[in-house]
């Protein structure tokens, strides 16, 4: 019998165990994933914003360029 009882106890404690670090993994993942999201808006900012000052450094050569002409 006490080996039935030390057997429950044991089965009990390993399953609270395992379950116990899932919250950790969890919020790891998610904050792996913000992270990520995090990375590629700023990409994007960045890459939007060197557009810009190429879209505007094109209209400032093709201005340049008529200037010259006239």
């Amino acid at each position: 019998m006490k080996k039935l009882v030390l057997f429950a106890v044991v089965a009990v404690a390993i399953s609270l165990a395992s379950c116990g670090d899932n919250k950790a993994k969890e919020e790891a993942a998610a904050k792996a994933q913000a992270d990520s999201i995090a990375a590629v808006e700023a990409q994007a900012a960045a890459k939007a914003q060197a557009d810009s000052i190429a879209q505007a450094q094109a209209i400032a050569d093709s201005l340049a360029a008529a200037a010259v002409k006239k």
